[in-house]
């Protein structure tokens, strides 16, 4: 018979019997496996290795010879990712890696301009001897890599763009102006004179218009003209209180809408902030590099907003976040914190925002947010390091269901594809 205690008002306990004692044991494992099951899960989700959780390597172009700051740029067209060097442009068909063609500008000359992004299939380069003007610009093909034709003017131009069917090139000669071409054939379409006293910087096309920042004595102006014929519509100062300098660093984010990036030298009180113009040329949202939001370090512009990685100070680092802005008024819509890794790059596509967050210690991650509300879609754990100690990412294109990386840089892979697993 069990032996019985007394718990001193005068009731017996009941005996742990031998079920009961099971029943214990099994109820403690249960937990305890549970405890070692969510560790084991975390690892594995934060390391690459969890099924729907993890960005896993698809291919990798082989390690970069020696390379040059200059004609660095990549652009993705269709199915074909081509990459820009100061020796040539290279395309790769983005499923697979496969090289499809290769671009070698002629003897003695290098890459040395290049456009930001491709109007269709095409994409404007220039190129010139070592320790000469970029005096040629020539308009490729992605889809082949062939040359479709290429100008050439003795003391170089100045800013190109290509958009709306059209590659308009800023005259850098004393008698500036613009001049526009068929983006395909090359063929003329207009000539457009800037005011008196006025040099054209930097410019951006589209289907709706064509924008350029002038420098006109001592103040910075911009333009707009008509694709058509190019007519000025309008030209305003930037800043028609206060005045922006000629010399500020400025240059067109957008040409629709017109969305112009300014960083003044002036100590204090120069103007650092991007700005939106209406389609009559009314200032409308500003957007200052520097706000609650903290400091603003890379922009990517689509669908009437300015996407943006933030950089602040958190409890014991910087800290980094994304934050979209809305262009007409200059209001924050969204912010999302992402912690203490470093964010680099926003690829906006199909109404969301991609960016990736780079760990050495704890991993790179993938992060997804749908561009209108600001909600998390995605987060994800790269299996391999996208970043290092050495190795930097230079551009992020979203392919199918994955992205791919772009980088320069001696004995670097210049290409990495990663899809969803």
């Amino acid at each position: 018979m069990a032996a019985r205690t007394n718990d001193g008002d005068g009731r017996g306990t009941v005996p742990l019997t031998g079920r009961r004692r099971t029943l214990g044991c099994l109820v403690a494992a249960v937990v305890a496996l549970g405890a070692v099951g969510g560790i084991v899960f975390a690892f594995l989700a934060d390391s690459g290795y969890m099924p729907w959780f993890s960005m896993r390597t698809v291919w990798e172009a082989p390690h970069d010879r020696g390379t040059s700051a200059q004609g660095n740029r990549a652009w993705l067209a269709g199915d074909t990712l081509a990459r820009s060097r100061f020796d040539g442009v290279t395309g790769y068909d983005a499923a697979s890696g496969k090289k499809r063609w290769e671009y070698v500008p002629p003897r003695r000359t290098d890459v040395c301009a290049t456009t930001a992004r491709p109007d269709g299939p095409v994409v404007l380069i220039g190129y010139g001897e070592k320790g000469g003007p970029c005096a040629t610009r020539a308009a490729l093909d992605l889809t082949d890599g062939r040359e479709l034709w290429h100008t050439t003017a003795k003391t170089g131009y100045g800013s190109a763009a290509v958009g709306g069917g059209l590659v308009v090139l800023a005259d850098s000669g004393a008698r500036g102006g613009l001049r526009a071409l068929d983006a395909r054939t090359g063929a003329p379409r207009w000539t457009a004179a800037v005011p008196r006293g006025c040099a054209p910087g930097d410019v951006d096309a589209a289907r709706k218009q064509v924008v350029a920042l002038l420098r006109c004595g001592e103040e910075a102006r911009l333009t707009a003209l008509d694709p058509a014929d190019g007519r000025a519509r309008w030209t305003v100062p930037l800043d028609a209180r206060r005045g922006v300098a000629a010399d500020a660093t400025a240059y067109v984010l957008s040409a629709d809408p017109a969305v112009v990036s300014v960083a003044e030298e002036k100590s204090g009180d120069g103007m650092r902030a991007t700005l939106a113009f209406g389609p009559d040329g009314r200032p409308r949202g500003r957007i200052d590099d520097v706000g609650d939001y903290g400091s603003i370090e890379e922009v990517e512009v689509e669908g009437g907003r300015l996407f943006a990685i933030a950089s602040y100070e958190g409890s014991q680092s910087t800290w980094e976040r994304l934050v979209a802005f809305d262009l007409a008024t200059g209001d924050q819509v969204w912010r999302a914190d992402l912690g203490d890794a470093d964010l680099d790059e926003i690829d906006v596509t199909d109404g969301r925002v991609t960016t990736l967050a780079f760990d050495w210690k704890y991993g790179d991650r993938l992060h997804v947010f749908d561009a209108a509300t600001g909600d998390e879609e995605d987060d994800r754990a790269f299996r391999d390091h996208v970043a290092g100690y050495a190795t930097e990412v230079g551009d992020m294109f979203t392919y199918e269901d994955g992205v791919i990386a772009v980088r320069w840089g001696s004995g670097e892979r210049p290409l990495s594809a990663y899809e969803r697993w």
